[in-house]
């Protein structure tokens, strides 16, 4: 039952103009400095790699054998970074970590629409993935429930740094 839902959650995500809007990117030589310039309160900084970490994480793939930074776009403005960790043509191993939104875009649903689209895009890029997993801050509830109400759910148990881990199953 929760798979199917998973799946009605998607298509309607994909229907609705909330992921048409925004535009994943790769981050480039062409996009990096803006993806720099993304900016957290001061409360939200320890709670997630900064973005010219992830860039170096895309370097030098601490984790897995692929590693790909991202830049979330809107009207033509990056708003967000995230980077997805994955073993190519694997059903289980994709990782969305460092996801963050600007602070002049929060508390706009724009966390939740962002994360409709990073969703649909591991989905449509990697056919073969089947669950998509990522990990929060123990004390993180802001994130826990955005990620609650996207139907991941908690493994109840924790990484080597004490964060709590998240799947979801996508099919």
């Amino acid at each position: 039952m929760r798979v199917k839902r998973t799946l009605e959650v998607i298509k309607d995500y994909r229907r609705g103009d909330t992921v048409r809007n925004i535009k994943i990117q790769p981050v480039t030589r062409e996009n990096w400095e803006e993806a720099l310039k993304i900016s957290l309160y001061e409360h939200q900084a320890s709670l997630v790699p900064s973005v010219i970490e992830g860039i170096a994480y895309a370097y030098i793939k601490p984790w897995d054998e692929a590693f790909d930074p991202y830049v979330l776009e809107i009207d033509g403005k990056v708003f967000g970074f995230f980077y997805l960790s994955y073993t190519p043509d694997s059903t289980d191993n994709y990782w969305i970590g460092g996801f963050q939104i600007d602070k002049t875009y929060q508390c706009k649903g724009m966390g939740k629409r962002a994360l409709r689209a990073i969703l649909d895009y591991i989905t449509k890029q990697h056919p073969l993935c089947k669950v998509i997993s990522l990990t929060v801050e123990r004390d993180n509830e802001i994130a826990q429930n955005l990620y609650k109400s996207m139907l991941f759910i908690s493994e109840n148990r924790t990484n080597s740094d004490d964060e709590v881990i998240y799947r979801l199953e996508i099919k």
